[in-house]
């Protein structure tokens, strides 16, 4: 009986296309994680029964977690990878980007990170400014977001980007022309942006333990801010979530014990897959295989 399970797994992996991508590299993060076919499907943390995560008036805050970009989002699409308190999310190079290029360490292929926290200022809401960081696709990113003092940080691998921080993290959100909710990977469908022909749109690959904490955990004065073990809980953390469900799971537990758990919505699970690419939607073979 087992030899005929074995031969039934190499007939179906024989049968998937040249074109499929290889099994991507574990994930720093460890154990398993999310996967996002950058169509339709998200998770979700229900603004309405949890509100804002990071308390009113936080001081001091880090947002951060390990993203594996598979897919470039098209050129008016920014693909997010995290709303609420703080957007993070990627675009794909075209004509807009050539001065910032030149001054960052881009490479072809590469896409942009834009992090942007929304902040009270004097009462009224708006959002800091920014400085994109090259993200590379088709490899674990550690990205991270923080505030302390009078300074903004954006980190993606050992990269660092400052800049001097305005205003206090904004609590009240009701000036939000987009979902609330707290989100990863999007909002199951593209949403117009008040400026411009651009949507806010899906993020196509694996994203891994993200934790939200308040406190600034990585010193900008030194190098080397790459995490290099799984991340642990403490009295500073918010939310943790390591997506160490077993394959296939759509509801993520919160390790802080503070009972954020998360929801996938559209299909969005957990898993080890080797993905393949059919008819616009990315579908997971080898979570099949192991069933």
């Amino acid at each position: 009986m087992i030899h005929r399970q074995i031969l039934a797994c190499l007939s179906l992996l024989i049968l998937i296309p040249l074109s499929a991508k290889a099994f991507p590299p574990a994930s720093p993060g460890g154990g398993n994680y999310l996967v996002l076919d950058g169509v339709d499907d998200y998770v979700v943390l229900d603004f309405k029964t949890f509100g804002a995560l990071l308390p009113k008036d936080t001081d001091e805050f880090t947002v951060e977690a390990w993203v594996y970009p598979t897919t470039s989002p098209a050129e008016n699409i920014y693909a997010m990878i995290l709303s609420q308190q703080v957007e993070m999310r990627a675009v794909s190079d075209n004509e807009g980007w050539q001065e910032i290029k030149k001054n960052i360490d881009w490479r072809k292929g590469d896409l942009f990170l834009i992090i942007q926290g929304h902040i009270t200022v004097g009462g009224r809401p708006g959002g800091t400014g920014f400085r994109p960081i090259a993200l590379s696709p088709n490899q674990w990113n550690h990205i991270a977001y923080q505030a302390k003092g009078k300074q903004r940080a954006t980190i993606v691998n050992d990269i660092v980007k400052t800049g001097p921080r305005v205003g206090t993290l904004a609590h009240d959100l009701s000036h939000f022309k987009h979902p609330k909710d707290f989100t990863l990977g999007g909002f199951g469908k593209k949403i117009k942006r008040p400026h411009g022909d651009y949507f806010f749109g899906s993020f196509a690959g694996y994203i891994d333990a993200v934790r939200i904490s308040t406190v600034a955990r990585y010193d900008t004065e030194k190098q080397g801010f790459t995490p290099r073990n799984k991340f642990k809980t403490d009295r500073k953390t918010i939310a943790l979530w390591h997506f160490d469900e077993l394959s296939g799971n759509r509801k993520f537990s919160d390790a802080s014990g503070n009972a954020y758990h998360l929801e996938g919505k559209n299909g969005a699970k957990t898993s080890i897959p080797l993905a393949v690419e059919a008819a616009g939607k990315l579908t997971t073979t080898w979570g099949r295989l192991k069933q």
